[in-house]
């Protein structure tokens, strides 16, 4: 693979999925209906006010509270449409991410939520091109992988070669790994909210 640097030029522009303002609020409102039916034990979205909501992409929804990580599930295939998509990953970011307790009715207003709409996912056909904060990255190695949004080499300071690594370390594999045969590295935009 080639090294990465950071004076190349960007290649051609990926698909880009841009939401309106009245798109995001729908979204982020899915996502609290969303913890408040899990709260209830059920529900289901309701029809989205636009068409390019039914689009079939991946997403992610991340939960904060106090400005400190709460929960974060993602589903990177898009195989259905993308508000159903962020529907049910609210209540997994609430209540099935292993890494911290469900989500408790008295938490509810103070989580603070982001969402990220992923582009497809494809083979990066030149790691010179991985613009951190701008490109997410998917570092594959089978059986391992790791995944790591586009935001959170923005959030670090990190170039691409650290971020490169991240995403290696994230999915459990040596930092260098994405040089090494039979690594593959995918990359994707995200519209975060």
């Amino acid at each position: 693979m080639a090294e990465p640097t950071s004076s190349q030029p960007l290649g051609p522009e990926p698909f880009r999925f841009v939401l309106t303002d009245e798109e995001k609020s729908y979204l982020k409102a899915l996502v609290r209906q969303s913890i408040k039916d899990g709260f209830a034990g059920g529900g289901r979205p309701g029809k989205p006010p636009t068409e390019k909501l039914t689009s079939e992409l991946g997403a992610f929804v991340t939960l904060k509270e106090n400005g400190g990580l709460r929960g974060c599930i993602g589903h990177i295939i898009g195989d259905k449409p993308v508000y159903e998509t962020v529907y049910e990953m609210a209540q997994q970011a609430a209540f099935r991410d292993p890494r911290f307790p469900p989500v408790q009715p008295g938490e509810f207003d103070s989580l603070e939520i982001e969402v990220s709409i992923l582009s497809p996912i494809t083979p990066c056909p030149d790691l010179r091109q991985i613009a951190p904060g701008r490109h997410g990255l998917l570092v594959l190695r089978p059986p391992r992988s790791g995944l790591l949004l586009p935001q959170v080499a923005s959030e670090y300071g990190w170039d691409c070669e650290t971020f490169l690594a991240q995403t290696c370390l994230k999915a459990g594999l040596p930092p260098d790994a994405w040089k090494e045969p039979g690594t593959d590295v995918y990359w994707f935009e995200a519209e975060v909210f």
